[in-house]
């Protein structure tokens, strides 16, 4: 166990985090049996998946202005979340480096998740793209009913990108991209009996994005907006019941940016997106009596359709699966960034509300983001209070740069 803990937290209470964390993450494929509160209208019935690091937002500019990234000016970072907007960015190659500690706030040192993005561009209408995420989640010891250790495991989880993206106009832009996940929280383990095994699963995204420069007298601007379905693939099993198989966080986000440039060193721009994850909404309804519900008996594919449908308060239910991310960002010179932004999900389907804020500083190729995320709920984050940075590296400009362009954002229409 690790010794560096904050002030009054025991080393018991840090090993009853980690391994509460390791059930609600690995055994979400044992079938509850008792669930008072699924199926009641105007009761707690958030959706849960597996492998939930794939919803974890890993870069810093992102995180600073509350998770918005569908159509944000284009990054490395734009593989996690709309790699269609490569093929707009002028630079033609870009790497990036994220770091994001986890549940540092209660004095954890060792739980953390690092990503590497980057693209590059085959010309002016096709990019490459790649990345790999890795969630650690640090040292557990496991112990029986009796506390008797049986031995330690680091738990971690992983997903490797390959991605293409090209232009189908000088506005419109379609992306895919193909993802390996691996995740490895017990194996070895038994529970009931049960051997638990890393489990292993395939993913695809498809994206989309238009924009298009506007005229407002003598102020430049740029609309844009974004499509992605994400992470639409196989389902995952941690043992060899094929019936015990969980989905993983498909989801489908839709993006709005808009960017103003009062002058050849000042741009502001202003970002929403709405998020709902598509699988099936939790229930309590086994009609053939096999121990297993019936939503989780859904085909990946089927699971998406009836997402749209299923929540057991209807309609009204179904627009509080619905979550949002708010983002403002101010650039000064393409040298120095401020931004704020602010998360909102309904108190029934996770209650996550939080502010937060970032800043970028950039020299030649390299640049550093920082981020900072304060809770407004009583719904705690990992990541309360919590500083996480990403380190961006973009070579060989394309074309020269125009008054007020953003060296990220996509190139002026003819």
């Amino acid at each position: 166990m690790n010794p560096n803990i904050a002030p009054k937290i025991t080393s018991m209470s840090i090993k009853k985090i980690r391994v509460i964390t390791i059930i609600l993450s690995c055994f979400a494929y044992l079938t509850v049996q008792a669930q008072t509160s699924i199926g009641d209208v105007g009761q707690i019935n958030a959706i849960n998946t597996a492998v939930p690091f794939l919803r974890i937002i890993p870069d810093a500019r992102s995180g600073g202005m509350g998770d918005v990234g569908v159509a944000i000016s284009s990054d490395a970072n734009s593989t996690y979340f709309n790699n269609s907007k490569l093929v707009f960015a002028p630079k033609k190659m870009g790497i990036s480096l994220s770091y994001t500690p986890w549940l540092r706030n209660l004095g954890i040192t060792d739980i953390y998740l690092a990503h590497f993005a980057g693209y590059y561009k085959l010309d002016e209408q096709q990019a490459l793209s790649t990345s790999l995420k890795f969630f650690s989640l640090g040292n557990i010891t496991f112990t029986d009913f009796q506390g008797n250790i049986t031995g330690d495991f680091r738990p971690r989880e992983l997903a490797l990108d390959m991605g293409y993206a090209r232009k189908l106009g000088k506005s419109f832009a379609l992306g895919v991209q193909l993802r390996y996940i691996y995740s490895n929280l017990a194996s070895g383990q038994t529970v009931d009996g049960v051997p638990i095994k890393a489990g292993h699963a395939f993913g695809s995204d498809l994206t989309m994005t238009y924009a298009k420069d506007l005229s407002m007298k003598k102020m430049k601007s740029r609309i844009t907006t974004g499509l992605a379905f994400t992470n639409i693939g196989s389902k995952i099993s941690y043992s060899e019941d094929a019936r015990n198989q969980d989905y993983i966080p498909t989801n489908m986000g839709l993006g709005l940016g808009y960017q103003l440039y009062p002058s050849d060193k000042h741009e502001v721009a202003f970002y929403v997106d709405i998020n709902k994850l598509l699988v099936p909404t939790p229930d309590t309804i086994d009609a053939d009596g096999d121990g297993v519900f019936d939503y989780k008996q859904k085909s990946p594919i089927a699971g998406v359709f009836s997402s749209f449908g299923d929540a057991p308060g209807g309609f009204k239910e179904e627009m509080k699966e619905f979550y949002y991310s708010f983002g403002v960002e101010y650039w000064y010179d393409q040298q120095f960034a401020a931004r704020a932004g602010y998360f909102l999900e309904n108190k029934l389907k996770g209650n996550r509300k939080f502010f937060t804020a970032g800043i970028t500083a950039r020299y030649s190729v390299f640049g550093l983001d920082f981020s900072y995320l304060v809770p407004t709920s009583s719904q705690r984050s990992p990541l309360d209070n919590t500083f996480r940075f990403t380190l961006t590296f973009n070579f060989d400009k394309l074309g020269k740069k125009e008054k007020g362009d953003d060296s990220e954002v996509m190139p002026t229409e003819e």
